[in-house]
């Protein structure tokens, strides 16, 4: 293989990134494929995550994430956002926080988990992948608030816990016009049920993973607003 042939994955991942109408530099690219390459090495000894095969890792993990980055930019932007704050909630390996740090530099990203080893994972990942826009804390969020931690302007999960629990737990850590990303399979419609009425969804929009057939959705949360 010569120098300028993409391997199979990075052809996978860029093949991906059109779909999605994802435009990365090239220097990003080889921050994902480096990112994949970290997780496939930590969990031989750590166990981060229970997908091993890089195939599967690309769609599952990589590309999964890389789906809520264009609608992420796009509520950025429409918010007039020039730089903001994000946490990812029970991040594990750094989904999808490190994605979201590496394709949106502008973004202070900051992973939180409650296991050591994960978020330690983290810090390595910024340190390799030369992020310092990222940051990997290990805390319960429920113990994030105003008082040791600057409030965030998007709170986002990824198969992380019901959208009751979700918001409950990390209401202190979101800024007063912030809101939720909540990356789910299918619509939780019995979840969305549960929310109490101090909760809003005011959008949900569905997200098509490249190579993955499977139902993904995107769901966007905010505190609702008090009416006077």
């Amino acid at each position: 293989m010569s120098a300028t042939t993409p391997s199979p994955a990075e052809q996978t991942l860029r093949a991906g990134l059109a779909e999605l109408q994802l435009v990365l530099t090239d220097a990003q690219i080889q921050q994902l494929m480096d990112y994949q390459t970290l997780i496939g090495k930590w969990t031989q000894v750590y166990n981060l995550t229970a997908v091993r095969d890089p195939a599967e890792m690309m769609t599952h993990h990589l590309l999964d994430s890389l789906a809520a980055v264009p609608p992420l930019q796009r509520h950025l932007k429409q918010a007039g956002f020039e730089r903001s704050r994000l946490l990812d909630v029970g991040s594990g390996a750094g989904l999808p926080g490190v994605v979201i740090a590496i394709c949106c530099p502008e973004v202070a990203v900051t992973c939180v988990d409650t296991v050591n080893k994960k978020a330690t994972f983290i810090k390595q990942a910024a340190l390799s992948l030369k992020l310092p826009n990222l940051t990997g804390l290990h805390a319960r969020v429920e113990s994030l608030n105003p008082s040791n931690t600057q409030p965030f302007d998007v709170v986002c999960s990824r198969a992380f816990a019901s959208l009751v629990d979700f918001t409950q737990w990390s209401a202190n850590a979101l800024a007063p016009q912030g809101v939720w990303m909540a990356m789910k399979g299918k619509q939780p419609g019995d979840e969305r049920a549960l929310l109490p009425p101090t909760i809003e969804v005011f959008h949900v929009e569905q997200l098509r993973v490249p190579g993955l057939n499977a139902e993904r959705c995107l769901l966007w949360l905010r505190p609702q607003q008090a009416v006077s």
